[in-house]
Formats: C-alpha cells, sequence, structure tokens
C-alpha cells in the first residue's frame, strides 16, 4: 500500500500518523510538502494534525488554498481516501472537501485528554473493522474544534449516514457531558458523499501502541489497510 502525508508550516503529527500507518501496513508512508502540485500514484491520502500556517486567519485556512490541495480534491475525485486529522479536519472544510467549519471550543480553552467517541457507522472504508456503538477512547488536542453546520446540512449528514463518529460520555450517550468543545449533534467525524473522505477531530494514531494506553485508533488504520493494501 503506498501512502502519502501532506505537511505543512506548522504541522506537528506527521511522524506519530506514519508510524501508525507502518505498524498497520508494515510501509513507510511518503511525507511531501504543501507546495507540491502533483502527488504520486497513491492509495491513501493524509492530512495530519498540527497548527498549520500557526492557524492565522482561521484554523486551515491557509493551508486549503496550498498547491497540494487541489492534487488532493482531484484525487480525492477519483476515489481516492483521504483521510484529515484535527488540523487536517479543519483544512478539508476550508476546501470545500467537506462541508461545516471547525470553530473555537465551547470553552474557549485549549482541550488536550481522552474522550470518548461512539462508532456511528461501519459502512466505510475508515471504519470496517469498528461495529455500530462501539465506545472509543481516543485522545483529542485542539482550539478549534468545535464542529459547526446550519441545520439543513446538520440533517443531510445524518439522513445520509455521513456522521461517522460522536462524543459520548462513558457509558455511550451523547449528550452535553460527553461533548467536550460544544460540537453540533456531539460530532466528532464526518464524511463526504462518496466515503472516501474522513475528516475526524481526535488523534487516532495517538491511540494505537498500548505502551501508551489505548489502542482504540489502530482499528481505523486497519480498516484501511483491509481495502486499499
Amino acid at each position: 500500500m503506498k501512502s502519502v502525508i501532506i505537511t505543512f508550516p506548522g504541522t506537528n503529527r506527521e511522524n506519530d500518523m506514519s508510524m501508525a500507518i507502518e505498524r498497520a501496513s508494515g510501509k513507510k508512508p511518503t511525507l511531501t510538502w504543501y507546495t507540491d502540485k502533483e502527488i504520486p500514484d497513491v492509495d491513501l491520502i493524509v492530512i495530519p494534525g498540527g497548527f498549520s500556517y500557526g492557524d492565522y486567519l482561521r484554523s486551515g485556512a491557509m493551508a486549503a488554498r496550498s498547491p497540494a490541495m487541489q492534487t488532493v480534491a482531484e484525487n480525492s475525485k477519483k476515489g481516492v481516501p483521504v483521510l484529515g486529522v484535527c488540523n487536517g479536519f479543519q483544512i478539508l472544510t476550508e476546501a470545500g472537501l467537506l462541508p461545516g467549519a471547525l470553530i473555537r471550543n465551547s470553552g474557549l480553552k485549549f482541550i488536550c485528554k481522552n474522550v470518548n467517541i461512539r462508532v456511528e457507522q461501519t459502512n466505510t472504508i475508515f471504519t470496517s473493522k469498528y461495529f455500530v456503538g462501539q465506545n472509543l477512547s481516543i485522545p483529542v488536542a485542539h482550539n478549534d474544534g468545535n464542529y459547526f453546520a446550519e441545520a439543513a446540512v446538520l440533517d443531510e449528514l445524518e439522513n445520509q449516514n455521513r456522521v461517522i463518529f460522536r462524543y459520548v460520555d462513558s457509558l455511550g450517550a451523547a449528550n452535553q457531558a460527553g461533548n467536550p468543545n460544544g460540537s453540533a449533534r456531539n460530532i466528532a467525524g464526518i464524511s463526504n458523499k462518496d466515503k472516501n473522505v474522513l475528516g475526524f477531530m481526535p488523534h487516532p494514531e495517538n491511540a494505537t501502541d498500548p505502551r501508551l494506553g489505548s489502542t482504540d485508533g489502530q482499528s481505523l488504520f486497519e480498516s484501511l489497510m483491509d481495502t486499499v493494501s
């Protein structure tokens, strides 16, 4: 399986992501710079976390207009899987590959902790190794993770089964207590209509090594390997 990780000024999770992919696939991803207008023929494109361009203007706004993102958009239309994590999710919304926006956390503070995530859909290339309703423990680390969209967009996401992950409490209930950042309808991850593009605010790459705690993120990468390898 050939994969590529796109990096920007301010990206800081590319190495964590690379190790997680290599752990699942046995193959090290290629790192490419945001100025690259061409991406080699690959099976997976990943936009990792960090603070691209220092989050100036808005989180992900400047990175979304980079040459590499034009190529990402073209590849996504061809069906190439695209995974955007944290800042990557923000970039995907700013680039128009996913609807809505990630705005300032409702508590107006940076959040860095493990949260509970419920799997909502398993009929995607990212979640086939999970089961619906599975409660995961995965860390978040963000200042602008509050997912926002108009009611009509939220209804469309729900009706088309494009809400892939949701914040929940320890018992698996999607309520205010389990919502760390104020995200509309406790949304933690969504897909595009073709379900080959996933934006996910938590960091699954940091939940793959048993020495560090939870390994609940590992199944996301194993799901991808089953599909694209």
